[in-house]
């Protein structure tokens, strides 16, 4: 996955920042009031937020110096 998020441009890292914190945020409504189909979707959601957000920082830090 790293290697797919160093391709991209910052444009669309941030399109796909979006996309994810909009997933998890419609998993979490939607699995309050249900029972949970898969747990695992939720951890997975968060850690491709995680590594777009890293990745991120990463260019802007390199980007200040």
């Amino acid at each position: 996955m790293s290697k797919e998020l160093s391709k991209k441009s910052i444009k669309d890292l941030e399109k796909m920042l979006k996309e994810a914190r909009e997933g998890l945020r419609t998993f979490r409504f939607s699995s309050a009031g249900s029972q949970t189909r898969n747990v695992k979707e939720a951890t997975n959601m968060r850690k491709t937020v995680a590594q777009v957000l890293t990745e991120l920082n990463n260019r802007v830090e390199s980007t200040n110096k």
